[in-house]
């Protein structure tokens, strides 16, 4: 299996918020975002395995500054790790106030997914192709938060 670039299924998306995302004092919902950041990394894995994919989870999600109506959010997303049939997938999202161009860091997390073939059973994915030091880093990161996660697993399993 031909390995991938983390350029070629990186995605950027954007949609202005509007009043059936927010709250009464205009607040965009929390989940509003997060139905967002689970697209944006939908999209990074979709492009990455050329197959349908699902989310198993959602790390760190932490939310940074609010979301406003009228705002602009934006959504970085990209792989940066990939196992046997999963991938961790990053997401930066960004609001910015489209009257003074300020642009906020609003919220990050990584979500894991996993390629399904066309039985609905986990696939395997291609590998990933490390091109920059930013690459490197984030793949490096990437496996660390993962045995983290393992290591806990492991740790509850015992108790």
């Amino acid at each position: 299996m031909e390995g991938k670039t983390v350029k070629e299924s990186s995605v950027t998306l954007s949609h202005v918020m509007m009043p059936q995302d927010a709250n009464p004092a205009g607040n965009i919902h929390g989940g509003v975002i997060m139905k967002h950041i689970d697209e944006a990394a939908g999209v990074v894995a979709f492009r990455h395995t050329r197959s349908n994919v699902v989310t198993v989870a959602i790390e760190r999600l932490e939310f940074h500054h609010p979301a406003f109506v009228g705002n602009l959010l934006t959504l970085k997303a990209s792989i940066h790790a990939v196992g046997n049939t999963s991938m961790e997938i990053g997401v930066r999202a960004e609001t910015e106030d489209l009257f003074t161009g300020e642009v906020r860091h609003t919220v990050s997390a990584y979500l894991t997914y996993v390629a399904l073939d066309e039985n609905g059973r986990p696939k395997q994915v291609p590998p990933l192709i490390l091109e920059s030091e930013d690459d490197i880093r984030r793949n490096r990161e990437s496996i660390m938060r993962r045995e983290a996660r393992l290591a806990q697993r492991q740790e509850k399993a015992e108790d």
